[in-house]
């Protein structure tokens, strides 16, 4: 089952600690591309975050962002280092006897000195694992997603396979008639400007003129390069740099169409088709 490369997925989580919020965005890319956000409490996950969705996703921008509201009692708890203050005192004594005019500083200047105070951070390794068993939880929802929207841009792409199908059809069976009607305006050019028509010549300019604009063989590339399309839309994996390619041969063989059209009707039908290759193209540059 093909994967479209944009969706969306969002998992939550509620606990007597607070509450864990992740939330994944995707995008076309042409490689994989992760971008985590975490708080700073969960920075230590950031390479497990990164292998996790790497096993999972195999093309893509993706963004990970990942929010922690934590309750009052989870929060650091703040101590003031009583020794350290002593000292830090005990130096402005000093310094006071020296300078007698300087200025004291203040408490919250004080508690600004590095060290004097202590933080004593709760234990999250807890809180940590249930984040990855909800990142897992998220990048389920995300890949179902993906995988859904690539569902529909599969058949998006055989729709207008069947519709590329007609008109190649159309070109086969068009052909005889064009070199039908060539060979009646050329039969009456050369009867204007001369009284008797040699009918060798005639035929072997035909003959050159068939050669020139036969499109058999571009016929059967587009087929051929239609029914890879389709066999590729089946494949389990990412295809969509394969599908990328077919649709390069595909338009390359719509313009060597367009190229040896000798009708109005026979370049219309090159124009339908580049316009049914550009419609799959684009769908093409969000799958996987």
């Amino acid at each position: 089952m093909i994967r479209s490369m944009t969706a969306f997925a969002r998992a939550d989580l509620r606990a007597e600690w607070g509450e864990l919020v992740w939330e994944l965005r995707s995008v076309n890319h042409r490689y994989l591309e992760i971008h985590p956000r975490l708080p700073d409490e969960f920075r230590t996950l950031e390479p497990r975050v990164r292998e996790m969705m790497g096993a999972r996703l195999g093309r893509g921008k993706v963004e990970a962002v990942l929010r922690y509201r934590p309750v009052a009692g989870v929060v650091e708890e703040i101590r003031v280092n009583e020794p350290f203050i002593d000292q830090l005192i005990e130096a402005m004594q000093v310094v006071r006897e020296k300078l007698p005019r300087a200025t004291e500083p203040g408490i919250l200047e004080a508690l600004a000195w590095p060290g004097a105070v202590l933080t004593t951070a709760p234990d999250l390794t807890p809180i940590q694992e249930q984040a990855m068993q909800l990142l897992q939880q998220a990048l389920d929802d995300l890949v179902a997603m993906r995988e859904r929207e690539g569902a529909r841009l599969a058949k998006l792409i055989e729709s207008r396979c069947d519709l590329l199908e007609v008109q190649v059809q159309r070109a086969r069976e068009l052909m005889p008639q064009v070199i039908e009607a060539l060979r009646e305006r050329l039969r009456a050019r050369l009867e204007e400007v001369s009284d008797s028509l040699d009918e060798e010549r005639l035929e072997q300019e035909m003959v050159l003129l068939a050669q020139r604009l036969d499109v058999d063989e571009e016929m059967d590339r587009l087929t051929m390069h239609l029914k890879a399309v389709r066999e590729v839309l089946k494949r389990n994996e990412p295809v969509g740099r394969r599908l990328d390619f077919l649709m390069q041969e595909l338009n390359r063989e719509a313009n060597t169409l367009g190229s040896k059209s000798a009708d109005a009707e026979t370049t219309a039908i090159s124009v339908e088709m580049k316009v049914l290759i550009e419609q799959m193209r684009e769908q093409v540059q969000n799958i996987e």
